[in-house]
């Protein structure tokens, strides 16, 4: 008798969220340019733990408390912030050993949208391989959530859905009657032999660009340069290998 397949599918934007929401869900958060891949280089150079939060108020009342804040909006660092979103920012040197407050347009709010799922865990290129081995491992369904720009379709967040849905699929363990899937899957195909080039033609590459904040765009396209898998346990995100 045939084992039972898990259900996978991707979410391309907050905005339909809902119609793929389920509590059963494993869902990895993306946001590839720029908020997952500076999540996963700041843990894995040795931040303690990230406390995500939505809002520009709540961001201002941590910092308030004493936390180290993390925040931007459109690419701007506010103004209270001690630094804002690139993974650049989050060195050993700065960061090892500290609990940091982050929060920004897109993808920390997607982290609190998801809280009701089984797991929510965060997804980006620099951690492809860890995240992939350990979402096979929980076999349950699987999400992928793009956090997208401001509720639009983004290129780069999906042709990362396409990279991760392709690696579950070829294990045999998954199935998917879902076209986001297809279609992410298929665009993965056509950027992957060159994806810093097909990333030029992203608009977050163009909106990065304009501010001079795009000198992370190769880095963040860089497979398994941090071999963690950030989880949100208890309004935290810390590394499930090592917890």
């Amino acid at each position: 008798m045939e084992k039972t397949k898990n259900r996978l599918e991707v979410c391309l934007s907050p905005a339909i969220y809902d119609k793929h929401a389920d509590d059963r869900n494993l869902v990895v958060i993306v946001d590839i340019l720029r908020a997952t891949s500076s999540i996963c280089a700041a843990i894995h150079n040795g931040v303690k733990s990230m406390i995500p939060v939505a809002t520009v108020e709540e961001a201002r009342a941590m910092k308030l408390q004493g936390y180290m804040v993390a925040s931007e909006r459109d690419g701007y660092v506010l103004d209270f912030a001690d630094f804002g979103n690139s993974p650049f920012n989050f060195t050993p040197e700065i960061v090892a050993g500290k609990e940091i407050v982050y929060s920004t347009t897109n993808g920390t709010r997607c982290i609190h949208m998801a809280s009701h799922s089984k797991a929510v865990v965060i997804g980006s290129f620099l951690n492809i391989s860890s995240l992939a081995d350990w979402l096979i491992q929980q076999n349950a369904p699987v999400l992928i959530f793009c956090a997208s720009w401001k509720d639009r379709f983004s290129l780069e967040d999906t042709v990362f859905a396409g990279a991760l849905a392709e690696r579950l699929l070829e294990t045999g363990k998954y199935e998917t009657i879902c076209d986001a899937v297809t279609a992410s899957v298929d665009l993965w195909n056509l950027a992957k032999n060159d994806l810093l080039g097909y990333i030029q033609k992203a608009a977050q590459k163009s909106r990065l660009a304009s501010k001079g904040l795009d000198d992370c765009i190769g880095f963040c396209l860089t497979d398994d340069l941090c071999p963690v898998v950030p989880v949100f346990q208890d309004e935290k995100l810390i590394d499930i290998l090592k917890s």
